[in-house]
């Protein structure tokens, strides 16, 4: 039998995260709105006081893009859905925009979702990752750049002068993926962008970079919870 652990107070594990200022931290309620964050945010932010976030949406601090792609991600997890490493962009201090990995998770109270959690950790700022980050940043601006066609590992070797091996470590080490599945992961995210407007489903799958449309489904379902067409309407509706 497991032992009994006391209630976490949500507070103190805000209080928690103050002290880790390359980590992002913050808590919403069921309709998305902020009921905790930690002082990296409000850095963030340009904001001097959690009283200017408390009971705000993504959508009153954050511009559009990116306050459209941070609401979508809550709609999932109030569903139920876990978000896992995504690599996805943010805006630092100085409003220049920078590369984390975020998760986020339901926050359930008597067995129902009330809310949700998340953190984003800063890929650059990491303690100890900086050089290793700086040595794998033109294989990811490559990466960007060529993801509709065919990245070959030979290139990204070329590209940082890492051996195969060294590759795959530092890969793990920084983005906690391979680099194949952080190819995956930039696909979807330009399909994603890409299913908010016109086009078949199976045309951006290829402009993505995806040999079929049955593979793109498959790995659009794996990493969003959705299939590209319930994501599409459910964008449409935002």
């Amino acid at each position: 039998m497991k032992p009994a652990l006391p209630a976490l107070d949500a507070t103190e594990v805000e209080a928690l995260f103050d002290a880790i200022p390359e980590v992002l931290f913050f808590i919403k309620d069921r309709e998305g709105r902020y009921t905790h964050v930690n002082a990296t945010m409000l850095r963030r932010l340009g904001l001097r006081s959690r009283r200017d976030i408390i009971g705000k949406r993504a959508s009153d601090v954050y511009p559009g893009g990116l306050a459209a792609n941070y609401g979508l991600q809550d709609q999932q997890v109030l569903a139920g859905a876990v978000i896992d490493n995504l690599l996805e962009l943010h805006l630092f201090s100085d409003q220049e925009p920078g590369w984390c990995l975020t998760c986020k998770r339901p926050l359930r109270v008597d067995g129902q979702v009330a809310g949700l959690v998340g953190i984003s950790r800063d890929l650059a700022g990491r303690e100890g990752l900086q050089a290793d980050y700086g040595s794998l940043r033109e294989a990811l601006v490559h990466m960007n750049r060529h993801y509709a066609g065919n990245v070959r590992i030979q290139d990204l070797r070329a590209i940082t002068g890492f051996s195969e091996s060294k590759l795959e470590r530092t890969f793990h080490k920084v983005f906690q993926l391979s680099p194949l599945q952080l190819l995956t992961r930039i696909r979807i995210q330009a399909a994603m962008h890409r299913l908010q407007g016109p086009g078949s489903i199976a045309g951006i799958a290829q402009a993505c970079g995806f040999s079929d449309q049955s593979a793109f489904t498959r790995r659009f379902v794996a990493l969003v919870g959705m299939t590209p067409g319930e994501y599409r309407r459910l964008r449409a509706g935002h």
